[in-house]
C-alpha cells in the first residue's frame, strides 16, 4: 500500500470514528477539507478494503468500521429486526433474505457475532447463505435468528 493511500485510509477511519457520516459524498467533503483530493470511486474502494459498513445508530445510518461494530446479542437482534425479511434452514445452510443491498450489512454482523453454529457466510445483494456444520445446527441457528427478528 502506498504512503498516500495509507494516510487517506487513516483519515477515513478517523472521520468514521468521530463523525456520523451517512454518504460517500459527505466523506469526500470532509477528506477534501483535510487536503485529500479523492474521487467517489476511490472512496468506494477504500471503504470496501477497510471493511466499512453502514449501521443504524440512533435511527440514522452511518459508516462504521469492523472494530467499531462489536456484536452484542442486542445488536444482532436490532440488525435482524431492522434488516431481515426471512430466515429459513435448508440442509446445513441457513438462508437469510434482506431488502436489496442489505445482505452485506447483516452478513458482517453475523460474522462478528461469533455464533458457534456458523462456519461461514456468503452474501449477495439481498440473500445470505450461512454454512453450519450439520443440519441440526442449521435448524437451531435458524430458530435463534427468527427469534431475533421478533425482538
Amino acid at each position: 500500500m502506498t504512503e498516500l493511500k495509507e494516510r487517506r485510509q487513516r483519515a477515513i477511519a478517523d472521520l468514521i470514528r468521530t463523525h456520523a457520516l451517512a454518504s460517500q459524498e459527505e466523506l469526500a467533503e470532509r477528506l477534501s477539507a483535510l487536503g485529500h483530493a479523492v474521487t467517489q470511486a476511490t472512496i468506494s474502494r477504500d471503504l470496501e478494503q477497510m471493511g466499512a459498513v453502514k449501521v443504524r445508530r440512533g435511527g440514522q445510518l452511518s459508516y462504521a468500521l469492523p472494530d467499531d461494530t462489536r456484536v452484542a446479542p442486542s445488536r444482532l437482534a436490532s440488525v435482524f429486526g431492522d434488516w431481515v425479511r426471512s430466515v429459513e434452514s435448508a440442509g446445513n445452510l441457513v438462508v437469510i433474505k434482506t431488502p436489496p443491498g442489505s445482505a452485506h450489512l447483516v452478513g458482517v454482523v453475523l460474522d462478528q457475532s461469533e455464533l458457534p453454529e456458523i462456519v461461514g457466510t456468503i452474501c449477495g445483494d439481498d440473500t445470505i447463505f450461512v454454512a453450519c456444520r450439520a443440519a441440526k445446527a442449521a435448524n437451531a441457528l435458524s430458530s435463534k435468528l427468527r427469534a431475533a427478528i421478533l425482538q
